[in-house]
């Protein structure tokens, strides 16, 4: 296999995955050798041979085919990793020379600034407020207004699809249109670990410290990512400090709560506590309308000849419950069909076009919503259903709750165990086994069970 070749599957891939995460995952590969049906790759970590391995090893491998290859199985190997000279003491911000502050500004403007870009479509404008998601919004407001900081940091947590990014995006646009001398970071928790794996070997760790030591507003999204990553951690920890000693704003998200993230230090927890914790709720039936009434306004000027019947965004904030990508996707698909058929946008279109996505909707209860049910249900706290507490006004609930989302939603038990604090499977497996034992023996408990499926299904 020649070099062109190996550039042509990259210029493909980079189509297919997208720029940032070309750069993050795939520009560090080398091609070692192509022997026997292998293609063998070197990777500078143990966690990137992971990783690529893991998600985009078999789109490599279909890349390479694609192109007269004859590879059977791709190989990720760790190179031999330079030796790091000692790190240099850091510069304190404080005592940073201005040429120091130049350095870390030019870099600001560089390419090689580790920043994610923002999406133009995720700004105040464009979101929809509801009940779920209202004290969040003025959260991100009050942020975004710049000033003096009144809550740092700003944590932001919630499942997939329900606002957070969006919410981020939106601060980032706000200030700078409000301030645009303001060095506004924001990136993932994974791009911040990359960058950081990054400084480590090529010997720029003061680099890297100095610029991420230098912004105004710093913006992490999903930052349970870097649970589990000690050295990552301990960077972001005084990254984190740094810039609270600095009073800069700092803003973070994550898919649950801080004290719920496992293998995150419980300094690290303790100081994203510190700050504004912010949840934001699963959408209601009027939130998902008033989403789709404004994407669908939206859409009746791009396809000004449609028309659209009246009950159909309301069937469909009704069926498509999953979370918002999801609602508005299938808004998108359903304008676009009609345009290239040349009909109506009716009920029964609808049906017809979106069968796949309602089908999959049915019933999509998320494990997420069966705990918080439960909880609610026997008045007892989210964070002591998913921790170790082991009493039995809590272990009952817990295992009621591992009961239903075994036989509501379609996740594995391994999964399950991971919602519920990091539990084993077999941990699983006894509480599911024990609600169906006392079911039969226990008129209340199985009231409770009936009462929550239709609580959850409705």
């Amino acid at each position: 296999m020649t070099k062109d070749t190996w550039g042509q599957v990259c210029n493909a891939l980079q189509k297919t995955i997208g720029r940032n995460n070309y750069l993050t995952w795939i520009e560090p590969l080398r091609l070692k050798d192509l022997s026997d049906g292998i293609a063998r790759f070197d990777v500078p970590t143990n966690f990137m041979r992971d990783w690529v391995s893991r998600n985009y090893g078999e789109q490599i491998r279909q890349q390479l085919i694609r192109r007269g290859v004859e590879v059977d199985r791709v190989e990720f190997m760790v190179s031999a990793p330079a030796q790091l000279a000692p790190e240099p003491k850091p510069v304190p911000i404080e005592k940073m020379t201005r040429s120091h502050r130049a350095k870390a500004v030019a870099r600001s403007d560089d390419a090689d600034l580790p920043a994610a870009p923002l999406d133009a479509r995720f700004t105040f404008d464009s979101f929809v407020v509801g009940k779920p998601n209202e004290l969040a919004h003025a959260a991100a407001r009050r942020v975004a207004e710049g000033g003096p900081v009144t809550f740092n940091p700003l944590f932001l947590y919630g499942g997939v699809g329900l606002g957070k990014t969006h919410l981020m995006h939106a601060i980032a646009h706000e200030l700078q249109a409000r301030q645009p001398e303001l060095r506004v970071l924001y990136l993932s928790a994974e791009q911040f670990m990359y960058r950081f794996i990054q400084a480590l070997r090529e010997k720029q760790i003061m680099d890297f410290k100095e610029l991420f030591r230098s912004v105004d507003v710093l913006m992490v999204d999903d930052v349970q990512f870097i649970a589990g990553k000690d050295s990552t951690q301990e960077e972001f920890f005084h990254t984190f400090n740094a810039l609270v000693d600095q009073n800069k704003q700092i803003i973070i998200s994550a898919d649950r709560a801080p004290g719920e993230i496992k293998d995150l230090e419980e300094r690290i927890k303790s100081r994203l506590q510190c700050g504004l914790v912010v949840d934001l709720h699963p959408t209601d039936y009027e939130l998902r309308l008033g989403i789709l009434q404004q994407k669908a306004e939206m859409y009746r000027q791009q396809y000004p000849g449609l028309t659209l019947s009246n009950g159909v965004l309301e069937f469909l904030a009704h069926r498509i419950t999953t979370n918002v990508r999801v609602l508005e996707g299938a808004l998108t698909r359903l304008f676009a069909f009609a345009s290239l058929v040349g009909r109506e946008i009716t009920l029964d279109l609808a049906q017809d076009c979106l069968a796949d996505i309602l089908r999959a909707s049915d019933r999509k209860v998320t494990i997420e919503e069966i705990q918080r049910k439960v909880a609610e249900h026997y008045n007892i706290r989210l964070a002591d259903m998913i921790g170790p507490k082991r009493v039995r006004t809590i272990a009952r609930p817990r295992q009621v709750a591992m009961y239903l989302s075994k036989h509501m939603t379609t996740r594995s038990l391994p999964e399950i165990g991971r919602r519920f604090g990091g539990r084993d499977h077999t941990t699983i497996m006894h509480g599911i086994r024990k609600v169906e034992e006392l079911r039969g023996s226990d008129s209340q408990l199985r009231e409770d069970l009936d009462l929550l499926r239709r609580l959850l299904e409705a």
